[in-house]
């Protein structure tokens, strides 16, 4: 069983598909427990629910057919777990980026220091006044929270919003907060190059290159492009271009694929990743050992990896594992048993199409009789 949209985002309805014949039985109103119960009670004898992972699903089908074994789709699993994933790339996204530039050669000296330190680098930045306000907030409300000061009185006393006060009570560590800020994107960050590459030539006019990244689609002020072009003045080559940081999602993809997948730069990119940051090489050996226990079926592996994983310090996994254990039977059965909704989302997808020869149009009831007796 899935879900599909009658209306996008407004109207939805469910799916049945009998996972031997990969024919459809059935289209119900809505993605709710009580339909679902009501089918099933209806129509008895199901052995094998397969279902994603939403409550609704698993509370119907087990009210309406206590005794089929739910099977938690392993699509739906890993994909699940990519989102969590995600969010812990993101949140140590900071040490990725500090460490690039920290390796990074941005140039040589002035003419007048050439002769001593023909290959001195720029000095390092300053941390930026939105980090340093950062760390001040941080150290403020964990102090009035130790003294138990409540978040609306540290509100209050801080005149900050309730939420903000929130978002730092959570953080463990002002690293948390501070991954986002460091990590940020510039607008000038996909014109870099270029600029270099300009630079290399002798054109050195902060307005005129900025006309020129203005037309390659730069929407930022030409005081941006100023400030970036003024550590390189006095010296006698402009730096060499940065390579650019990898993308959070990007290196999801990289934990998330087979090995063998990736090419030899993703390979060695992301060996470089994991030796700099300990808890993205742990998070890669949690991914890899899900993959591996996913793909041989070995259900019977998950409670030590929960285990594992509840004993790590990785705060998004935790969240994830939370939600495995609580439809933990289904879980196991997904990593255990061969099936799979694979032949739903084949369903699905032909259901879209009658959908769409109706120009949307096709209340529940005609589509019903098109997709199953089609």
């Amino acid at each position: 069983m899935d879900d599909f949209a009658l209306r996008k985002r407004h109207v939805y309805g469910t799916i049945l598909v009998d996972i031997d014949t990969g024919s459809v039985i059935d289209l119900l109103d809505g993605r709710e427990a009580k339909p679902l119960e009501q089918w099933l009670r209806a129509h008895p004898g199901a052995g094998v629910i397969c279902r994603d992972r939403a409550g609704a699903y698993a509370e119907g089908a087990k009210a309406g057919a206590p005794d089929a074994v739910q099977v938690a789709d392993r699509w739906h699993l890993w994909r699940n777990l990519g989102d969590y994933v995600e969010k812990a790339v993101g949140r140590h996204r900071c040490c990725v980026k500090l460490d690039q530039l920290d390796g990074e050669t941005v140039g040589v000296s002035a003419p007048e220091a050439a002769q001593d330190q023909p290959d001195a680098a720029m000095p390092e930045p300053v941390e930026s006044r939105l980090a340093i306000r950062t760390r001040e907030r941080y150290v403020a409300i964990h102090g009035l929270l130790d003294r138990g000061e409540t978040i609306s009185a540290i509100s209050r006393q801080i005149s900050l919003d309730r939420k903000t006060v929130q978002r730092f009570a959570r953080a463990s560590t002002v690293d948390e907060l501070l991954g986002k800020a460091i990590a940020r994107a510039s607008l000038l960050d996909p014109f870099k190059p270029y600029l270099h590459q300009r630079w290399t030539e002798g054109t050195t006019d902060a307005a005129q290159l900025t006309k020129e990244i203005t037309a390659q689609g730069y929407t930022g002020s030409d005081k941006t492009v100023r400030r970036y072009l003024q550590p390189f003045r006095g010296m006698l080559t402009p730096p060499p271009s940065p390579p650019a940081a990898p993308r959070v999602r990007q290196i999801t993809g990289w934990l998330l694929r087979r090995p063998e997948d990736l090419d030899t730069d993703e390979t060695n990119q992301l060996a470089d990743i994991r030796s700099r940051c300990p808890h993205l090489d742990r998070l890669a050996d949690h991914v890899k050992d899900f993959a591996k226990m996913m793909t041989n079926r070995e259900g019977e592996k998950l409670e030590s990896w929960l285990s594992t994983v509840e004993h790590d310090d990785q705060p998004d996994l935790h969240s994830f594992a939370i939600g495995l254990r609580r439809d933990q039977d289904a879980v196991t059965a997904g990593l255990t048993l061969p099936y799979s909704s694979g032949k739903v989302e084949g369903n699905v997808n032909r259901l879209k199409a009658l959908k769409r020869q109706m120009y949307g149009r096709a209340k529940l009831d005609l589509l019903r009789k098109r997709v199953i007796l089609a």
